[in-house]
């Protein structure tokens, strides 16, 4: 199969090509890593068999796009041509360009160790191993049988790094105080106090935070924490899980919210709002409100958000265009009223004071972010 021409314009696309990462990009098989993956569709997820048909796969494999290998806790790898899962990705292989920039932001250097968490489909882990020597990389994943075909894949190229199955959150297995740099291609919240542990002094971790698009880099400090910053980019990672899929979400209290009146019904101050694809909004509000869920739908011009939260608490909200819109709540807390505070913050100053913040890490994990006088702290 001839892949070599996709890989170089993948590496066009996805590096400066000054960058060290270009030439391990054009020289790496990405298709292999992907032989099938899930793609969506109004009725859920089609799976897509690569060896099936070798032009489209190549197309897919070197788009500098993610692809979904892994819906629920079932994989595309074992899947057969008429299923459909329903529910949320669990695994994908990332996208090569945001693969780069993370190592960017943990300023990598031909010496360091490199823990890699989220192994996933094993391409960056191979981009890692190709850059540094195998010996250099670990990398972690939560999923088995991920693990196992990533160090086949990874066998097959001949890379040797070391590749383990376990909860990242938890303790890792390695020594610590060993590795130079950590990058995460899953969100948590907080950063685990294993992390800090493994890392050496100086050592720098790159990762995100669930719920959010942010970015935190950090280096840890004499006492065991860390010092470092929210950058300005942006990323979305899946958040880390603890088994083969995520607990059960709030479909039943997202589908009350689309029909029920509620205990409240006003009306909101400002239009609605796709709230989940609003990044620096919805960033803002999942650190002051974390753990909701937002579904937004649009008929015409009829616009409605729906929002909801394991503890019970929904709103739904609904205008034509940008009008002031009808505002639904119910629950323990409102949710609709969190996210107006958010919005009313960014008109009064301008700007969302997430990105940019400092990020102060305890230890044990503990965060706390910090821009001027705003101040958010994570446990």
């Amino acid at each position: 199969m001839r892949w070599q021409e996709h890989a170089a314009t993948l590496a066009d696309r996805a590096a400066h090509r000054t960058s060290p990462w270009a030439v391990h990009i054009a020289d790496l098989p990405r298709h292999e890593f992907v032989p099938r993956w899930w793609k969506r569709d109004p009725e859920g997820w089609t799976l897509q068999d690569g060896p099936a048909e070798p032009d489209a796969w190549l197309n897919e494999a070197y788009r500098d796009a993610s692809l979904v290998t892994s819906v629920a806790g079932r994989h595309a790898d074992r899947a057969a041509p008429g299923d459909r899962p329903q529910g949320a990705p669990t695994s994908s292989a990332t996208l090569p360009s945001l693969l780069v920039r993370m190592y960017e932001l943990a300023r990598i250097d031909d010496s360091d160790s490199v823990l890699d968490v989220g192994t996933g489909s094993g391409y960056g882990t191979a981009l890692l191993a190709r850059r540094l020597a195998p010996d250099q990389v670990t990398g972690v994943d939560v999923d088995p049988y991920l693990v196992e075909a990533a160090r086949g894949r990874l066998a097959r190229l001949g890379l040797a790094p070391t590749v383990l199955d376990t909860d990242a959150t938890g303790r890792l297995p390695v020594e610590d105080s060993s590795a130079d740099r950590l990058v995460a291609t899953v969100s948590v919240r907080p950063v685990p106090a294993s992390w800090l542990r493994a890392l050496c002094t100086g050592g720098r971790l790159v990762t995100t935070l669930a719920g959010t698009s942010l970015i935190v880099t950090a280096e840890k400090d004499d006492d065991g924490g860390a010092t470092g910053r929210v950058e300005w980019d942006r990323a979305g990672f899946m958040r880390a899980r603890h088994g083969a899929h995520y607990p059960d979400d709030v479909r039943a209290l997202l589908d009350k919210a689309a029909e029920h009146d509620g205990d409240e019904v006003t009306r909101g101050p400002y239009p609605v709002v796709d709230v989940a694809n609003a990044w620096d909004l919805d960033s803002m509000l999942s650190l002051t409100t974390p753990g909701i869920q937002h579904e937004f739908h649009q008929e015409g011009e009829l616009r409605t958000a729906l929002m909801a939260h394991a503890d019970g608490s929904w709103a739904r909200a609904s205008a034509l265009g940008a009008d002031r819109p009808t505002v639904h709540q119910g629950g323990p807390r409102r949710l609709w009223d969190a996210l107006e505070e958010c919005r009313a913050y960014w008109l009064t100053h301008g700007e969302l004071p997430v990105r940019g913040a400092r990020a102060f890490i305890r230890p044990d994990g503990t965060t706390l972010l910090a821009r001027g006088k705003w101040h958010v702290k994570l446990t």
